[in-house]
């Protein structure tokens, strides 16, 4: 089962069921992958789906998503800060090599400096890039 890391933009993108994405948010509620999480990047999903939809609605859902047995909250003890652009995106990098995720899946161009660093080796996709691989993943499979 993989483990992943969603950036705050992939959150609110596959919350709507019209998005072509929503499949991805009903495989995390199904148990189909790991979901890791640090209080900082659950205080930014409250924040941003709060300002899109009411805070109840947006505190239920955080609460109703930190309560899944495949989601973890993770504490991270080393700060990497290897994104610089914007060091506020850090925090999902902490979280997902704190977490040994496989991939930590952004919409997010500021992330692509982690593809040229040899270490630490942190994977990451754009929601197609992801939805592609599952794809050659089902079809080798059959």
């Amino acid at each position: 089962m993989k483990h992943l890391v969603l950036d705050t933009n992939v959150l609110v993108i596959i919350l709507s069921k019209r998005s072509a994405y929503h499949w991805l948010l009903q495989d995390v509620l199904n148990g189909a992958y790991h979901l890791s999480l640090t209080t900082e990047i659950l205080l930014e999903y409250e924040e941003v789906l709060s300002a899109k939809y009411h805070r109840s609605i947006a505190q239920t859902f955080i609460a109703s998503l930190v309560d899944l047995p495949n989601v973890h909250l993770i504490n991270i003890y080393f700060r990497w800060n290897l994104i610089t652009i914007d060091p506020d995106d850090n925090k999902f990098v902490d979280c997902a090599i704190a977490a040994g995720a496989d991939v930590l899946i952004t919409e997010d161009g500021h992330f692509d400096v982690l593809k040229k660093l040899s270490f630490p080796i942190m994977p990451v996709a754009s929601l197609e890039e992801f939805s592609m691989d599952k794809e050659s993943e089902t079809l080798t499979k059959k």
